[in-house]
């Protein structure tokens, strides 16, 4: 056993662990988003104590109209409950509103170094595609780091291309510790469990995404029944006629397996051995995403209703939120030598 593992498991043992996660309000969910990850905040709900924060001041280091991005904040809080986050059972909150993400984060900053920074491949990435580059999107590891550390949070379920935060996250404490003592819980980065494997219906050598522009492999959290099956029978498969579930050979029909499978909570090798042809788990997959989607567009159509409750739920977690991160910026204050107010 490694000493991560040790680390998780002496956590689970003393107490019921504090997870965070974060989401950009960067538009529609798709059924990737949904089946890969969300399926696991809604079940961290029962097994942890679970903070979850629509980022929006991370949305801001690349160019964002202003009302497109209010009005995206918004609704995805409306789906993130939609699809089952209950703000009885857990934080749920917009970035913006709790002011000492953007405090502590300036503390980050003066504890991280440039070389750190400029190592980070997501900003390599991103800059790469970008005619304007922000100092936000290069110093954004440091607001993540304290968007992570304000609430002593114990893991960070989040997939191997977001290890490197995770990293410089953990090197962030462990050096403002070692400076001013401790004050900061030092986060464990744990692989969440294993979400359905979401690829583009039309392009399966890659994972669904928004990014891509991809508008007919792409199956958005609100898309309309017929428009869900119109593009499922279209989804690329191959010739040889077999349903089998190999990713390496077979990537389009395993994708669809995948889905099936996930949305009837079925592994989709089981789920392979009900079929003989294409055109029956074409029409299988996509019968069962519109069963999975309905209860989740009606329950979003009642929150998109009411807007007011929706606002008013995001202040519940904000105050919750802040009761935490208050304390946490204030020790780290205090004990980087700030004075007192």
């Amino acid at each position: 056993m490694g000493s991560a593992q040790i680390a998780i498991l002496r956590i689970t043992l003393a107490k019921m662990a504090r997870v965070f996660s974060g989401i950009q309000p960067s538009g529609d969910l798709h059924l990737g988003n949904l089946l890969g990850a969300l399926v696991n905040w809604v079940n961290h709900q029962e097994e942890h104590e679970s903070v979850y924060c629509i980022v929006d001041l991370h949305a801001l280091t690349l160019p964002k109209d202003a009302e497109e991005l209010r009005s995206n904040t918004l609704e995805l809080a409306q789906l993130l409950m939609a699809v089952g986050l209950d703000p009885d059972r857990c934080t749920l909150f917009v970035q913006s509103h709790v002011p000492e993400h953007s405090q502590l984060a300036w503390l980050m900053e003066c504890t991280v170094s440039y070389g750190e920074l400029s190592r980070m491949t997501a900003f390599k990435d991103k800059s790469d595609r970008s005619d304007f580059i922000s100092a936000g999107l290069f110093t954004y590891p440091a607001l993540q780091a304290a968007d992570i550390l304000l609430y002593d949070t114990d893991l960070v379920p989040v997939g191997d291309d977001q290890r490197q935060h995770i990293e410089i996250t953990r090197d962030i404490a462990e050096r403002f510790n070692h400076r001013f003592g401790e004050t900061f819980v030092v986060p464990e980065h744990v692989i969440p469990p294993a979400g359905a494997r979401v690829m583009d219906l039309q392009h399966p050598d890659r994972k669904m995404s928004k990014s891509q522009h991809s508008v007919n492999g792409t199956i958005n959290v609100l898309e309309s029944p017929d428009s869900v099956r119109k593009k499922i029978k279209r989804a690329v498969t191959d010739s040889d006629g077999e349903v089998r579930f190999d990713f390496e050979s077979k990537a389009g029909v395993s994708n669809l397996l995948s889905i099936l499978g996930a949305a009837t909570n079925t592994s989709p090798e089981k789920v392979a051995d009900s079929f003989e042809r294409y055109g029956d788990l074409k029409t299988a997959a996509a019968d069962a995403v519109v069963e999975l989607l309905t209860p989740i567009q009606e329950r979003f159509a009642d929150l998109q209703a009411d807007p007011a409750e929706t606002r008013r739920l995001l202040q519940i977690g904000a105050d919750k939120a802040r009761e935490v991160a208050s304390r946490t910026l204030m020790r780290a204050q205090q004990n980087c030598g700030l004075l007192e107010g």
